[in-house]
Parts: C-alpha cells; sequence; structure tokens
C-alpha cells in the first residue's frame, strides 16, 4: 500500500511537469500569389529557411512557433496570363515571419510510445512578418531602401513521422494570407512620390498578396514521460 501512494504521488507530480517538446529546421522554397508572376499556388521561386519549436500539449494538438526567412522571384514571363506576359515585370522580394498558433493532428499522436507514429495535420495562428518595400516606375522595380511590417493568417497542411526515438521528420505546404497589397510592388500606398511620378498602382487593389513556405521539417524531441503512461 505505501508503495502503491509512493507512485501515485510520483505520478501526481509528473503530471504537472510532465511535458514533451520539439525543436528543429525548416528547409524549402518560397512563393508570392498577387499581382506579379505566376497564378500557381504552389511554385517555389527562391529557397526558405528557418527554425521551429513545438510543445505538444496532448496526443491531438501542439502549441506551435517558428521564425522563417525566405526570398522569392515574381516574373511576368513566366506567367500563363497573356497579358502578364507581356508586361514583363519581374519583381524580387523577401520576407522574415514570426509565427506562433495551434498544430492539430488528425489521429492521436503519442511520442511517448516506442514504435512508429504518423498523422497529417494542420496548423494556423497569427504570424508578423517583415517585407522590403519598393515600387515600379516605367516597367522597371526600384526600391527604396526601407522595409514594412504587416501581418499574416498562416494555413499550413502538412504530415509528420517519427524516424525512432528522436527525430520527427515531417512535409508541410503552409499558405499566408497577407493583410497588404504590396509585396510585389503593386500597390505602394505608403509611397508619397505619386505626385511626381504618377499613379504607381495596378492590379487588383482590392485583393491582397498571399505568400507560400513549402518544405521539410526535421525536429528532435524530448521532455518528460506523462503519468498517463506510468502503468503501462
Amino acid at each position: 500500500m505505501k508503495r502503491f501512494v509512493i507512485v501515485l504521488l510520483i505520478c501526481a507530480f509528473g503530471k504537472v511537469n510532465a511535458q514533451t517538446y520539439e525543436v528543429g529546421l525548416f528547409a524549402g522554397g518560397a512563393n508570392n500569389i498577387g499581382d506579379v508572376g505566376r497564378t500557381t499556388y504552389v511554385m517555389p521561386s527562391d529557397i526558405a529557411f528557418g527554425g521551429l519549436f513545438k510543445w505538444n500539449k496532448a496526443k491531438r494538438y501542439a502549441w506551435r512557433a517558428s521564425i522563417i526567412y525566405g526570398k522569392f522571384t515574381a516574373d511576368d514571363s513566366k506567367s500563363n496570363d497573356p497579358s502578364r506576359q507581356q508586361r514583363g515585370y519581374v519583381a524580387d522580394n523577401s520576407i522574415l515571419e514570426a509565427s506562433a498558433g495551434l498544430e492539430f493532428n488528425f489521429v492521436e499522436y503519442n511520442l511517448h510510445k516506442l514504435g512508429p507514429a504518423f498523422t497529417p495535420y494542420l496548423y494556423t495562428g497569427l504570424t508578423y512578418f517583415r517585407y522590403n518595400y519598393d515600387y515600379f516606375d516605367g516597367g522597371e522595380m526600384l526600391s527604396v531602401s526601407q522595409k514594412d511590417g504587416s501581418f499574416a493568417i498562416p494555413m499550413t497542411v502538412g504530415a509528420k513521422v517519427r524516424l525512432n526515438q528522436f527525430f520527427i521528420l515531417g512535409a508541410e505546404i503552409g499558405a499566408r494570407y497577407t493583410f497588404t497589397d504590396n509585396l510585389d510592388g503593386s500597390n505602394p500606398v505608403k509611397l508619397n512620390v505619386s505626385q511626381q511620378l504618377g499613379d504607381l498602382h495596378f492590379g487588383n487593389i482590392f485583393s491582397d498578396d498571399w505568400y507560400v513556405f513549402s518544405g521539410l521539417t526535421l525536429t528532435y524531441t524530448f521532455g518528460r514521460k506523462p503519468c498517463m503512461d506510468c502503468f503501462e
């Protein structure tokens, strides 16, 4: 009886402090969806890389945070739209984002037991990002040597599998709906240059831009065994 009470106390204490964490890397590519270049949703034009952290609170969900840097080139000549091909604009930009939110597993994902573990997942939350602020003049993209910031809503779908006791490999595609229309230089609302250079806006000014990070994740998992497995 005394031993049983001791085990219960250990488990009760462990339940409070038991956590499972993941820390790792993201590597892949980036592309934009806007008023310049392709309209394909997933077509990386340059690199994206960063780091991520997960706090697995339960078998079905985890809190997640990440910092990712990516670059893209929007090229009208690679678009399927004949009007864009004729226009011939090219826009380059880079994005540095910080994101936090909830990752939801489609099936129970138990990292505390040996053996395979696989699940598709969804992630969403809130993203803040910084990007270069540019505009087009006479068909040429001109940098104004400043950055701007905005928020975005991430919508990510992926799948992950445990390789062994410590490492988890994932693949994901994450689209970000932004609250700016100037990732491609089509709507420079903050620039006070229209009086000197004329109207610099083009494209659909009522539709904000998107950008997409797609690639692989590799995370290392660590933490204490939870109480629910004490008697297994």
